[in-house]
């Protein structure tokens, strides 16, 4: 079990967080959410008044900050600096953030290093934007997740109202979601990327259970 390294990548909405914690419960492995790594970077720049695109001062945060990861009854919680930010961080304000603060080396230089470690250490699934190529190269299964626009804006208008958290209408998710797209395809350092050895599958119209039997029928084989 300890080989198992699955990696989950794809755009912003694409149903990577759901499905990777499905796995990681049906395997009874960890489940680590990378971009809530990089959420927290960005909430801590914006309750300082820092700009999230300015590099300068963004990275001057990553010589003073405590990310951790902890996990209670299986649930991914986020710390920052001690405090569980695990709510606070699903804001359209830190969502768009995160976007900002991970096209910077220095954030990712930290973060990648933390997310590996944790991969060292326990068998896990792991999602984000460059899992396959560059956080876990190695990874025995690597999946690139897609959907389209319209669909990921639907699941991200639908999480918000329910989460009592809606504040944009359903264009303006859309253009956040492509504008989030051509930030993380587009930034310098670690772009959004399918890796040459990943499996694309489309979730436009899927339901969650079909995804998931669908990777575990992979799993099978991989492992």
């Amino acid at each position: 079990m300890k080989t198992i390294r699955i990696a989950i990548d794809g755009p912003s909405g694409a149903g990577k967080s759901t499905l990777a914690k499905r796995i990681a419960r049906e395997l009874g492995i960890i489940y680590l959410d990378t971009g809530a790594m990089y959420r927290a970077v960005a909430l801590k720049a914006i309750r300082l008044g820092i700009d999230t695109r300015d590099r300068e001062n963004v990275s001057r945060l990553m010589d003073d900050i405590d990310i951790s990861v902890e996990y209670h009854d299986g649930t991914q919680r986020i710390y920052l600096d001690g405090e569980d930010v695990s709510s606070a961080i699903r804001t359209n304000e830190v969502s768009m953030g995160a976007s900002n603060v991970s096209a910077f080396p220095e954030v990712r230089a930290k973060l990648v290093a933390l997310q590996q470690e944790i991969a060292r250490n326990n068998p896990v699934v792991m999602d984000g934007r460059d899992i396959g190529t560059k956080v876990l190269p190695d990874a025995g299964l690597k999946i690139f997740l897609t959907a389209s626009v319209e669909e990921r804006a639907r699941r991200r208008f639908l999480e918000l109202k329910e989460k009592g958290l809606l504040d944009k209408t359903f264009d303006e998710l859309v253009a956040e979601i492509e504008e989030r797209d051509r930030n993380d395809s587009t930034r310098e350092h670690s772009p959004l990327k399918k890796a040459e050895d990943a499996v694309e599958i489309d979730s436009t119209g899927k339901s969650i259970d079909e995804l998931v039997a669908m990777i575990m029928d992979m799993v099978r084989k991989r492992f």
